[in-house]
């Protein structure tokens, strides 16, 4: 289900409006995320770090209202929900676009999960599906590389308003900290560092628990 945004009385039409136009919109932030206790969560339900992590980064994103948020022909359409296209990696070394839809409950979100990994996972090229709605966030992770930033390849001529979140490497502290980075590429049009940084601090609350 989705809804349009009453822009005219939106108290950031013209942020809108001013950021909507650019050649490039997007801006990003990669911030240090402590999955200590999420790592030792994810082992004990018997859950792929990944999945779990994906999990907590679709619920945080789904209680951020403008994450919520899209451009459609110059309107903002808001979502109720937010699934993800995960970049899903291949025993020869590629990659395909996943369609993972998201579910309040880790149990069915898991299967869902684990179903389409192993769909992708038998194909080959990028689009092995068709994606019909833009109700997503593309999602990757970079489990070999302890980035602190991170750029995105994008099509300026592609319509595009999806948050991207990317993870990178876990590493351990010398007292037995683990921590990742996290990347963050958002719309401008739509979303400031203050729903940035609200969708960053649930997070890290969600992968505390």
């Amino acid at each position: 289900m989705k809804k349009k945004l009453d822009i005219k009385n939106w108290n950031r039409k013209e942020h809108f409006e001013f950021f909507k136009d650019f050649d490039e919109p997007f801006y990003g932030a990669t911030v240090t995320i402590d999955c200590s206790r999420a790592y030792e969560r994810a082992k004990e339900l018997e859950c792929s770090f990944f999945i779990y992590s994906l999990h907590k980064t679709l619920t945080a994103v789904n209680a951020v209202e403008a994450f919520t948020y899209r451009i459609e022909d110059d309107e903002i359409i808001i979502h109720d929900t937010i699934d993800a296209s995960a970049t899903i990696g291949r025993p020869d070394g590629t990659f395909g676009f996943s369609l993972i839809p998201y579910s309040k409950d880790l149990n069915t979100f898991k299967i869902q999960a684990e179903n389409e990994s192993a769909r992708v996972a038998t194909t080959t090229g990028l689009f092995t599906r068709s994606f019909d709605l833009d109700n997503l966030i593309h999602f990757s992770a970079i489990p070999w590389l302890n980035f602190t930033s991170l750029s995105h390849a994008r099509s300026y001529n592609f319509p595009d308003s999806c948050p991207k979140i990317s993870f990178g490497k876990i590493t351990t502290t010398a007292n037995n900290i683990k921590t990742m980075p996290m990347s963050v590429h958002v719309h401008h049009a739509l979303i400031d560092g203050l729903q940035l940084s609200h969708f960053v601090d649930h997070f890290q609350e969600l992968m505390n628990e």
